[in-house]
């Protein structure tokens, strides 16, 4: 009876996993998805401590267990609940990362028990260790690298090293699983140093608009990892919510590297970040860029019929979205259509400006993507741009020496005007001049975000 229930309580935690993604995949319906999907979780945490039983014993020390649950779930709210938005990619890095480490103390706990392990146990195993630890290290190196405590570092040879690297550790993975050394479990512990290294000198190099994509992609090999551990548990809901991340990241990553015009390959060999050098050192005249005041640009959006409001990573350091919220409203108020140009890859994780702007209760049909914004450009009066940069440099289309060439953007110059909000001329987070901001259809607003819309609605009152 009590293992029907367990596994019934498997079942339900595996249906939600699923309900839960596919909420996901809406705003407006997002957050229930999630409580949803927590809900299930929830039901197969408890469902395991009270009810599961192997070898004829049930678990038994609940001090430790709940222990660990009351100080994860503390630290996990309030980490969550202090977070700035500017900062969320660096906890859902960081929290991916602890994923990967959950995989890989797994394959170590397991490895040393002491009963015969069989072949496929152990290259589960193994590649639970490899998977998980890579995921861990690289992850906490991307958080390093996403909160300026690193530095983008490109290694001389490091394409080679990572290479002899990876080749050194599928061939532990086969010593240790085909067992030829058993009276050398070192050779298990070197799978772990071994990938900790390729996952440090995996992220390392790779930096600027390619962020996204590392981050997507690590995210999906912790839900392998978490796979793996459902296999070594014979755990279904485990191995359903490892597959959804891993199949999910997957995809995603996939989709972002398509947004780009680029290969995996070469967001993973020929990152941006290594480009920054020679990009820069061939930097051309620019020319002179003209600026434009506050009031010219209330006025300018007041008479306009259509207003398209661009957002990047510069719009969440400023925690400016509620004001933008604010710009909308008032501007819809004297009868111009406002609508928000979202790029798959502004920001510095997936979907970042639609989580942004969802906080502010920005209705959802108002985001366009990249593909609907282009289409409606050129019926535009002006496009306000803030703090938005790569994803809107013409570089992309005109400049074949451009480390970002062939990466699609949002085509704001065919708008009739052109206001770009910054705080300074310096680069985008790809390190790369901007042509955009010397065009004849472009405007600078400089200044910080937040005060520049608060200003701004200030003025359209007063028009």
């Amino acid at each position: 009876m009590e293992s029907a229930i367990l596994q019934l309580s498997y079942l339900i935690g595996s249906v939600t996993f699923i309900m839960g993604l596919k909420m996901l995949s809406h705003p407006d319906t997002a957050r229930k998805g999630n409580l949803i999907a927590a809900a299930g979780m929830i039901i197969a945490i408890f469902a395991t401590i009270f009810l599961y039983e192997h070898g004829g014993q049930r678990l038994h020390n609940y001090v430790w267990i709940f222990a660990a649950l009351a100080i994860g779930t503390v630290v996990g709210t309030m980490a969550a609940k202090k977070v700035q938005m500017t900062a969320m990619p660096e906890m859902v890095s960081l929290f991916n990362g602890m994923g990967g480490a959950c995989a890989m103390l797994i394959s170590l706990v397991e490895y040393n028990k002491p009963e015969v392990k069989e072949t496929g146990t152990m290259l589960v195993i193994a590649l639970g260790m490899l998977i998980g630890t890579v995921s861990f290290a690289g992850s906490v190196i991307a958080w390093g690298k996403l909160n300026g405590r690193i530095k983008d570092k490109t290694i001389p040879g490091g394409q080679a090293i990572n290479f002899i690297i990876f080749a050194g550790l599928i061939t532990l993975v086969v010593l240790v699983v085909g067992g030829f050394f058993p009276a050398m479990p070192g050779l298990f512990y070197g799978i772990l140093a071994l990938a900790a290294l390729y996952g440090i000198l995996f992220v390392m190099p790779i930096g600027g608009a390619d962020m996204p994509v590392v981050i997507s992609l690590l995210n999906s090999f912790t839900g392998v990892a978490a796979a793996f551990g459902g296999f070594l548990y014979n755990n279904p809901v485990m191995l359903t919510g490892g597959i959804l991340v891993g199949s999910a990241g997957t995809i995603l990553t996939i989709l972002m590297c398509k947004a780009m015009n680029r290969s995996l390959k070469n967001v993973l060999i020929g990152s941006f970040g290594a480009q920054k050098a020679s990009a820069s050192g061939e930097a051309k005249e620019q020319g002179n860029y003209k600026e434009i005041s506050l009031n010219d640009t209330a006025v300018l959006m007041a008479y306009a019929q259509k207003v398209m409001i661009i957002p990047g990573y510069g719009l969440a350091v400023a925690q400016a979205q509620h004001a933008c919220h604010e710009l909308e409203k008032v501007l819809e108020e004297k009868g111009v259509e406002v609508s928000y140009g979202i790029h798959p890859v502004a920001g510095r994780m997936p979907g970042h400006m639609n989580v942004l702007l969802a906080e502010a209760d920005v209705p959802y049909e108002k985001l366009l993507e990249m593909e609907d914004a282009n289409e409606q450009m050129s019926t535009t009066n002006v496009v306000l741009i803030l703090g938005a940069n790569d994803v809107v440099n013409p570089a992309a289309k005109e400049d074949p020496s451009s480390p970002i060439f062939g990466m699609p953007i949002l085509e704001v110059e065919k708008a009739e005007h052109v206001i770009v909000n910054k705080r300074s001329m310096k680069p985008g987070y790809a390190g790369i001049e901007n042509e955009l901001f010397f065009r004849p259809k472009t405007s600078m607003l400089f200044g910080d975000a937040k005060k520049v819309l608060q200003s701004l609605v200030s003025e359209l009152k007063q028009l």
